[in-house]
């Protein structure tokens, strides 16, 4: 009986731990393991402070003085309680008459950290919803990944030139056949004055890896 009882202890065991590997997590940090994500939705942003949230708006680039971001405004967001306004205006205060932010992992990191980042192994593409607030407004790239430096991105994909409308859009970047393993500039946007002359105001909201 005792036998007997070893082998179905044995058992439970096997199946528990087959169990267990079916449930692995569709994406993971890089080099933490007691941070493994166990979603199929991995988000850059889903409301101002929520706990999902990932990576850091801290890559401020090009005429970066003339940007103002608000991370928490509750202006008709897609979902939740708040999205993201960006103004970007026409000073050209830097004088490259263009601007952009990316999302980084840690903050402010171009690519000189080490053992930062995200494997997003297994996601399919990044979509997000955009808005302008006129209509019109031209934003020239989004973008994944393309950090460069000692530890780069692992990857990059974007779309663009986008001409926004007034009223939300879903977007998507397809990261089909894209090595994910090691990406620190979860999501970034450009745009210029060549193509905004005036500047421009528009809305993020639903930032996602699926």
């Amino acid at each position: 009986m005792r036998q007997a009882n070893k082998y179905l202890l044995v058992f439970l065991g096997t199946v528990a731990l087959l169990g267990l590997r079916q449930i692995q997590p569709a994406f993971s940090q890089r080099r933490d393991p007691e941070k493994k994500m166990s979603v199929r939705l991995f988000y850059v942003y889903s409301d101002q402070g929520a706990l999902e949230n990932h990576f850091i708006p801290s890559g401020w680039m090009g005429d970066y003085a003339d940007l103002i971001m608000d991370t928490g405004c509750k202006e008709n967001p897609y979902a939740g309680d708040t999205c993201i306004k960006i103004v970007y205006k026409n000073y050209a205060s830097q004088g490259a008459r263009w601007a952009g932010i990316y999302w980084q992992d840690p903050a402010n990191n171009w690519g000189t950290v080490p053992d930062a980042g995200y494997d997003l192994t297994g996601a399919r593409e990044l979509t997000f919803f955009a808005r302008g607030e006129k209509g019109g407004e031209r934003i020239e790239q989004f973008k994944v990944g393309g950090i460069t430096g000692p530890y780069p991105d692992s990857a990059t994909a974007s779309i663009g030139p986008i001409v926004l409308t007034n009223e939300w859009q879903r977007y998507t970047i397809d990261l089909s056949g894209k090595d994910l393993t090691h990406i620190i500039g979860g999501f970034a946007w450009s745009t210029n004055l060549t193509v905004n002359p005036h500047g421009c105001t528009f809305y993020l909201d639903e930032i996602r890896f699926e």
